[in-house]
C-alpha cells in the first residue's frame, strides 16, 4: 500500500515514466495487471480510453486513497490497430505498411481518485519517410521497435524514420504530458510547482 494522496502510474512503460520524472513530479509505479484485450470494432479513441481506464481502476482497488493514473497508446492506420509486434517479421509488415503514409497514433488517459474519474485522449498524425527495406530492417536490427506500439518509438532510434508530425508529440511517446497534468490538477492533485 503506497502513502496516502500519491500519485501511482498504472504502467511499466519507461517512457510514460521519465516524462513524469523530468517534472521532478513524485510518483510510484504499479504495474496494472488488467485485461487488454479490446473490441476491434471500436473506434480507436474509444479503446484506448477504455485500456486506459481498466489500467487505472485495477491500480485504485489495491490503494484506494491514491491518484491513479493509466495510459494507454495505438497506433492506427486504414482501419487496423497496430500494437506491439509480436515477431519481427509483424513488426516489418507494420513499418513497410507505415512507409511513405500518415497514420494516427493515440493515447487514452485515465485519471483515478476519491470517486473522481477523469478519462481523455489526444490523437497526433505521424508522416513516415518512404523507407527502404534495408532501412527497416536496419531499424529492427537496434532491437527498439519490439515492445512499442506501430513497431517504432519516436523519442529513439525511430525519430530517423519520421518526417512531420501534427499534434502533441508527446502523445507519440506514451503521454500526453501536459494535458494530463492540467487534468490532475483539475482532479484537486497537488504539483510540486
Amino acid at each position: 500500500m503506497f502513502k496516502e494522496k500519491n500519485l501511482i502510474l498504472a504502467s511499466s512503460s519507461p517512457r510514460r515514466k521519465a516524462l513524469l520524472e523530468d517534472l521532478h513530479i513524485s510518483f510510484e509505479v504499479s504495474s496494472s495487471d488488467a485485461d487488454e484485450s479490446f473490441d476491434k470494432s471500436l473506434a480507436p479513441e474509444e479503446i484506448v480510453m477504455e485500456l486506459a481506464r481498466r489500467k487505472a481502476d485495477a491500480v485504485l482497488k489495491a490503494n484506494p486513497k491514491s491518484y491513479c493514473l493509466g495510459a494507454d497508446t495505438i497506433v492506427y492506420h486504414n482501419g487496423n490497430v497496430l500494437g506491439k509486434p509480436a515477431s519481427r517479421e509483424e513488426a516489418f509488415q507494420s513499418l513497410k505498411g507505415l512507409s511513405g503514409v500518415w497514420h494516427a497514433v493515440y493515447t487514452g488517459v485515465s485519471i483515478a481518485a476519491d470517486g473522481k474519474h477523469t478519462v481523455f485522449y489526444e490523437k497526433t498524425n505521424v508522416l513516415f519517410w518512404e523507407l527502404t527495406d534495408e532501412e527497416i530492417n536496419a531499424y529492427l536490427d537496434t532491437g527498439e521497435p519490439f515492445d512499442k506500439a506501430g513497431a517504432y518509438g519516436i523519442q529513439g532510434v525511430g525519430r530517423l524514420l519520421v518526417k512531420e508530425i501534427k499534434g502533441d508529440y508527446f502523445t507519440v511517446v506514451g503521454l500526453p504530458i501536459s494535458r494530463t497534468i492540467r487534468e490532475l490538477r483539475a482532479l484537486g492533485f497537488n504539483m510540486p510547482h
